[in-house]
């Protein structure tokens, strides 16, 4: 494993154990067994590598809950539900990397390269949760899914986040979204 990759896995460690604020450039060298220079060298700051580490290993999380989900459901629904309520109970496991997704959103604004990562990460999301609750292959999710659901199930993952960091024991799960979506419908 060259040093890019090993500075990723050293970020990715990081983030599960100080989160994205309270990891600095000698903790990723520590846990990667590189040297200060690399990062600069290979991710050009910090903040981009912690940044490339933070949406890998959300994607890695997500891929282990939702991605190997093969429900009995066989509604887009049902999907939704089942694949929210396998995300709510995963939380905890996954705390500190919830809590870092935050504190890289409130470094959005002073970092631009953050922001296009930011970006390019939640454009890749959207398909992909999309085709979870569909039931499809990605390069099946057309434009109008992927932006209309796969923009829904967004913005409904960051809330249930939230929720669960504010209060853990009451945050939503799935059944409960589904429940609230039926009353609007």
């Amino acid at each position: 494993m060259g040093h890019k990759q090993q500075l990723l896995e050293g970020a990715k460690r990081c983030l599960y154990t100080k989160g994205y604020a309270r990891t600095t450039a000698r903790d990723i060298v520590a846990e990667s067994g590189t040297n200060l220079a690399s990062i600069g060298y290979h991710y050009g700051s910090k903040e981009a590598l912690l940044t490339a580490a933070m949406i890998e290993a959300a994607g890695e999380w997500v891929d282990r809950v939702a991605g190997s989900l093969k429900s009995d459901r066989d509604t887009p629904m049902g999907r939704f539900e089942e694949t929210m309520n396998r995300l709510a109970r995963s939380y905890p496991e996954v705390r500190t990397l919830v809590a870092a997704n935050f504190e890289a959103l409130a470094q959005m604004d002073r970092q631009p390269e953050l922001r296009a990562q930011l970006v390019e990460g939640h454009a890749a999301a959207r398909r992909a949760l999309a085709a979870v609750v569909l039931d499809v292959p990605e390069e099946e999710v057309t434009p109008e899914q992927e932006s209309e659901l796969g923009g829904l199930l967004l913005a409904l993952i960051p809330g249930t986040m939230a929720l669960f960091l504010i209060d853990p024991d009451r945050g939503p799960d799935g059944t409960g979204l589904a429940a609230g979506m039926r009353h609007l419908a």
